[in-house]
C-alpha cells in the first residue's frame, strides 16, 4: 500500500522533525524500521499515543557497543535510506557516518536532520525550533503591530522546514539514485528550510509589497479583511477576503454598505474598517455566522480548535482525521488515485520488533539471546 511501498528506511531515534519526516515515508508505504535506544530510551512523548512514531517497526540497538554497530551495518546493506538527527560529526565518532555507511551500501540515501545544517558558525551549537526561524528571518514578521514576534507553534522550523523538507530531499535522492545508481548525502537543516517557506515574501518585498514592520501587510494582520474576529460567543471566525469580488461579498453578507466605508486598499482607512468589521462580528455567535456565509465566496471561516477540527463537515467527508491506536491524528497525505496509503499502525513498542529483525539478518537464536543478556539489543 502506498506509492513508496518496497522502500527501506532506518531511522535513528530521535526528536520531533526527522521522525515527523519518517512518519511521512512510512505513511506513503515505506517500511521504517526505528532504531531506538536501548534502556528507558524513547520519545519524550509516550510512545504509545505519539503519531510521530506510528507505522513503524522498532528495534533497539546500543550503538556505542562494537556488537550494536555491526547490527546496523549489517541493516544499512539492506536498506534504501538512513535517517539520522544528530549534531554533525556525532555518527562519524560513533562509527556510521556517512563515508562508512555508504562503503557498505553505494545505493544509500544518507539524509541528515539538523537545525543549523552540517557547516557553517553555528553548525554544532544547541537550538530548538524558535532559533533556527529567527535566524532565517522568518519569525521576525510573525505577530501584531507594535508587539513582539509570535512563535508559531513549532511549525515552521521542526516541521514545515525540517521533516517534510527531509522527506522531499530523500525522495528527490531515491529518483535520482534511479538514473545513477547511486546513492549520497541530504543534508536537510531548518534553519535552510524555515527560510524557504518565506520565499513567496521575500518576492514581496522584493517587488515593494511588504513593509519590514510587524502587523502591516496584507498577510500578516495588518489588512482588516485577512484577520480574526471574535464572535458573541467569545469564539472567532477568521477572514481572507483579498480579492474585491470576495470583499464584496464580505460587506455584503456583513449587512455593510461598501460607499460607508474607506476603500479596501486605503491603508489609512483600515483602523476604521476593523473597527466596522469588528462590531459587526460581535453580533453573533460563531455557529450563525457559519450559517451566514454558507455557501458563499467571501473566504469565511470558523477557527475551530484541535478538538473541534475533525468534526468539521469538510474533515468528516474527505477523511482528514483518522483514529489510530484510540488517539484521533490527521491522517495521511496527499492522496493517490492508484496506490493509496493505507491506515497506518500504531506506534510500535521500543524494541517490539527486535527480535524478528535480527533473525532476519541471519543471528541465530542463541547469539540473539546474547546480544540481550548484553544489553546491546533489547
Amino acid at each position: 500500500m502506498g506509492p513508496l511501498h518496497g522502500v527501506r528506511v532506518i531511522e535513528l531515534e530521535s526528536l520531533a522533525p526527522a521522525p515527523f519526516g519518517c512518519m511521512v515515508l512510512a505513511d506513503l508505504g515505506a517500511d521504517v524500521l526505528r532504531v531506538d535506544r536501548p534502556g528507558a530510551g524513547g520519545h519524550p512523548v509516550v510512545q504509545p499515543s505519539d503519531p510521530l512514531v506510528r507505522g513503524r517497526r522498532s528495534i533497539r540497538l546500543n550503538l556505542k557497543d562494537p556488537a550494536g554497530l555491526a547490527v546496523l551495518l549489517r541493516l544499512v546493506e539492506g536498506a534504501d535510506v538512513l535517517v539520522e538527527g544528530y549534531r554533525p560529526g556525532v555518527a562519524e565518532r560513533l562509527g556510521f557516518g556517512p563515508e562508512v555507511c555508504l562503503e557498505r551500501n553505494p545505493r544509500l540515501v544518507y539524509a541528515r536532520m539538523t537545525g543549523w545544517g552540517q557547516h557553517g558558525p553555528l553548525a554544532g551549537a544547541a537550538g530548538h525550533d524558535i532559533d533556527y526561524i529567527a535566524v532565517a528571518g522568518s519569525l521576525d514578521p510573525i505577530g501584531r503591530a507594535g508587539e513582539r514576534p509570535v512563535p508559531p507553534l513549532n511549525l515552521l522550523g521542526d516541521f514545515g522546514g525540517g521533516g517534510m523538507l527531509l522527506a522531499v530531499g530523500v525522495l528527490a535522492a531515491l529518483l535520482e539514485r534511479e538514473r545513477s545508481g547511486r546513492g549520497q548525502v541530504v543534508d536537510a537543516a531548518m534553519v535552510d528550510g524555515s527560510a524557504l517557506l518565506a520565499t513567496f515574501i521575500h518576492g514581496l518585498r522584493a517587488a515593494g509589497a511588504w513593509q519590514d514592520q510587524r502587523g502591516s501587510n496584507l498577510l500578516d494582520g495588518g489588512a482588516p479583511f485577512y484577520d480574526t474576529y471574535q464572535t458573541a460567543d467569545g469564539k472567532f471566525i477568521a477572514v481572507g477576503a483579498l480579492e474585491s469580488k470576495f470583499y464584496a461579498e464580505l460587506l455584503d453578507r456583513l449587512g455593510l454598505d461598501a460607499a460607508e466605508l474607506p476603500a479596501q486598499l486605503d491603508r489609512s482607512g483600515w483602523p476604521v474598517l476593523r473597527d466596522r468589521l469588528t462590531a459587526a462580528f460581535a453580533q453573533r455567535t460563531q455557529a450563525e455566522w457559519v450559517t451566514v456565509f454558507d455557501g458563499s465566496d467571501a473566504c469565511v471561516t470558523p477557527v475551530l480548535s484541535m478538538a473541534d477540527a475533525p468534526g468539521h463537515p469538510h474533515n468528516l467527508a474527505r477523511g482528514t482525521f483518522i483514529e489510530v491506536g484510540g488517539v484521533c491524528q490527521p491522517a495521511p497525505a496527499p492522496r493517490f488515485s492508484r496506490t493509496p496509503a493505507a491506515v497506518p499502525d500504531p506506534p510500535p513498542v521500543p524494541g517490539s520488533d527486535t527480535e524478528a529483525v535480527l533473525a532476519s539478518l541471519g543471528y541465530t537464536p542463541a547469539e540473539i539471546t546474547a546480544l540481550r543478556e548484553k544489553q546491546i539489543a533489547g
